[in-house]
């Protein structure tokens, strides 16, 4: 059998971030989907000269925003402004409005136009089908720089403790193709379903994640690690650890909020490491159950704690992880960030906000959907 290559990471400024927001382009009369993302980058492609700034997705309803290396969650946050505040001027006489969710609360998955001329997005296509053009989803992805790569599997087994709780604060896919699942994040469902998404692997050194990119690279799964969709992945070429649980985050200071989470986690984890402490780490069929729970129940989940099984409210859980990260957030300049999680538990997620939109509405999908376009443009009401 031929040798695994070896995997290079890229050294990275510990705890330094990135963002990218994947945003839907949404009709301003009918509320569905419209494919004016190719008209929309080809205007704004001067934004790319120093980076990517905003880019295509696989439909071409979708354009991602993608912030620069920042080391405050503040300054990554108004960097996504900035440039949604140009997509938004190109969308505007085009009838077009914006905004982010899991998925879309009625549009039809049928009816959407993949982005042309993308070999990536071609292969994915031809491979999965059925599932893969059902992929009418959004999410957000949050980078956090490691500076030693022998932390970065440490770290992402002890972050799969959190799965949860990332996503029932972000839990904003109610609703699929018309119909309310009972799914606070449908979401998550969806997308596991593709051969390379999901949960990741638990592994105990580098080497191991090597050889199993190498044994899947060689059985022509895939070409590279970077297709590698899981929930938490390494992102070698940028020395990151990257979450990508989150779906849609529908408001500007609830992306701030979560970047300031991963962050802060990320940070104690890497600062516990220096001093020679062992992370936490649970059995991947409680991962895997804590997953579902969060993306049935949401915030009323209950979920398992740690590898004895203990549980608890993951709300409960949220208040006493925010005070043990009070201090990791000073240090990094992102206290506002991270107590805006306090909002979320308050003011409810995005599911919850749906839904009680819908029912003021008489069950008014429409209506959730120019509830979503304004509280990317204003915020939540009342927060």
């Amino acid at each position: 059998m031929n040798p695994s290559p070896e995997i290079e990471f890229s050294r990275s400024p510990r705890s330094t971030l990135g963002i990218e927001w994947e945003l839907a382009l949404v009709d301003r009369t009918s509320g569905e989907l419209a494919p004016h993302a190719p008209r929309i980058l080809s205007a704004l492609r001067h934004l790319n000269d120093d980076g990517d700034r905003v880019t295509k997705e696989l439909l071409t309803n979708t354009v991602e925003v993608v912030s620069g290396v920042h080391e405050r969650v503040a300054d990554a946050v108004a960097d996504l402004e900035g440039t949604i505040a140009a997509v938004r001027d190109e969308a505007e006489p085009l009838g077009a409005d914006l905004l982010c969710a899991g998925t879309h609360p009625f549009s039809q998955w049928f009816q959407q136009e993949v982005t042309p001329d993308s070999e990536r997005y071609e292969t994915l296509i031809d491979r999965t089908r059925w599932w893969g053009r059902q992929m009418m989803i959004w999410g957000v992805h949050v980078h956090v720089g490691i500076d030693d790569r022998r932390k970065v599997l440490p770290i992402l087994n002890a972050l799969l403790t959190y799965v949860p709780h990332f996503q029932v604060l972000t839990a904003s896919s109610p609703f699929w193709v018309g119909e309310a699942t009972g799914y606070a994040s449908n979401r998550a469902m969806m997308f596991q379903q593709l051969p390379t998404a999901g949960l990741p692997p638990q592994f105990d050194d580098w080497g191991e994640y090597e050889a199993m990119v190498g044994d899947m690279t060689r059985t022509g799964v895939i070409d590279d690690h970077s297709e590698l969709r899981w929930d938490l992945r390494p992102s070698p070429k940028w020395g990151t650890l990257e979450v990508r649980v989150f779906d849609g985050i529908s408001t500007v200071a609830e992306v701030g909020s979560m970047a300031a989470l991963v962050q802060c986690l990320v940070d104690d984890f890497s600062e516990r490491l220096d001093r020679g402490e062992e992370l936490p780490r649970m059995p991947s069929w409680f991962v895997r159950e804590n997953k579902w729970r969060a993306a049935r129940y949401g915030l009323e989940s209950i979920v398992i704690q740690n590898a004895a099984g203990d549980e608890r409210l993951v709300t409960d859980d949220l208040v006493d992880l925010l005070g043990r990260l009070e201090p990791v957030a000073h240090r990094l300049g992102c206290v506002p960030e991270l107590m805006g999680v306090n909002t979320i538990v308050e003011h409810g997620a995005s599911y919850q906000r749906q839904l009680a939109v819908a029912a003021r509405s008489d069950g008014s999908l429409k209506a959730v959907v120019a509830h979503l376009v304004a509280e990317l443009r204003d915020g939540v009401a009342g927060a």
